[in-house]
């Protein structure tokens, strides 16, 4: 239980950081941009809101849709009311986005990782005493860069069935 109260004291906290000015609902929790994503990304979701209601985190959840919208090019993109939606709010949860197979489809987690500047991925990881796991005083973070590499998106056919991605 002493963990359950620990986990809920950092929620709070990290939500309610007095160094960041973040928008705020009409019932002063912190507003936040949740798109839900598809194929399992909507159960996720709701059980992350679930926890976070749970452990009564000040937010209110602003959902939204990121089907892709045909641009004036012709290439689908991120919807402009999902990225005006994380530029307000400043916050934002994404659920997994599936990555179409295929050529001509671009991956929309690539897309925001890009709209966002998004460069790094970090993951810490930290036991929480209480918590027994295989093992003891977990205390790292992880980092991975999100767009360079195999996650810029850049790939080219070399001959046919042979792809390289720089």
């Amino acid at each position: 239980m002493a963990a359950i109260r620990q986990s809920t004291s950092l929620l709070k906290s990290l939500i309610g950081s007095q160094y960041r000015n973040y928008a705020t609902s009409p019932s002063g929790n912190r507003l936040v941009t949740l798109i839900p994503g598809d194929g399992i990304g909507p159960e996720i979701s709701a059980a992350v809101q679930k926890i976070f209601q749970v452990a009564e985190v000040p937010i209110d959840w602003e959902v939204v849709d990121v089907t892709p919208v045909r641009g004036p090019d012709g290439k689908f993109g991120i919807p402009q009311a999902a990225i005006d939606s994380v530029n307000r709010n400043e916050v934002g949860l994404k659920g997994p986005l599936m990555t179409p197979v295929g050529k001509g489809h671009r991956s929309l987690n690539l897309a925001l990782r890009k709209e966002f500047n998004l460069y790094a991925n970090v993951r810490p990881c930290k036991s929480i005493e209480g918590f027994k796991t295989l093992y003891d005083d977990v205390d790292v973070v992880t980092i991975r860069e999100n767009t360079e590499g195999e996650y810029s998106g850049i790939e080219h056919e070399i001959v046919d069935g042979v792809v390289q991605s720089i």
